[in-house]
């Protein structure tokens, strides 16, 4: 059974048991929590998707830790007119384990 997801204002594809990272979620580590934005439900063949959600459809997850993604260099310049920029950014991230799904 899978299920697609929205958090972070991305969409996930989920299945029970995998771990995936998203954007951060305010929650300590080891605690539970339901996500109800759930746009697809699907098992084997059947396909249930929502308009836009799927009434009573939910799925339970882990949160397991927080971090930093790597960093992404930025770099500016205009040829020619003595301008340079350079810049840095580092994407803070919550990984889940996904749990049970219910819909």
């Amino acid at each position: 059974m899978y299920a697609v997801i929205k958090t972070g204002g991305k969409q996930y594809k989920v299945a029970a048991g995998e771990k995936i990272k998203v954007e951060q979620i305010a929650a300590d580590v080891g605690q539970e929590i339901v996500i109800d934005q759930v746009l697809a439900v699907g098992s084997g063949s059947t396909l249930t998707v929502g308009t836009p959600l799927v009434l009573g459809a939910t799925v339970t997850v882990t949160v397991i830790s927080h971090g930093r993604h790597d960093k992404i260099r930025i770099f500016k310049m205009r040829r020619r007119k003595h301008y340079q920029k350079r810049q840095g950014h580092r994407q803070n991230f919550t990984e889940l384990q996904i749990g049970a799904i219910v819909g």
